[in-house]
């Protein structure tokens, strides 16, 4: 059987998450992001995206594959 290609999704960091609520800089470093710049590339769920959701204005997303 052949594998199905996963959708994936670059997460970058542009803004800081001082003087933002806690659970705001908590989600930040469940995406694997804790300084400004850094990216990840995650897998397109559910569930990442509603973290994506949460902190919006603080990440930039594209769209990988």
């Amino acid at each position: 059987m052949a594998k199905a290609k996963t959708k994936t999704v670059r997460v970058t960091q542009i803004r800081s998450a001082n003087s933002r609520p806690k659970d705001q800089g908590q989600t930040l470093v469940g995406l694997g992001l804790n300084k400004l710049h850094r990216s990840r590339e995650l897998e397109d769920t559910p569930a990442v995206r509603g973290m994506i959701n949460k902190v919006r204005h603080l990440v930039r997303v594209e769209e990988v594959g």
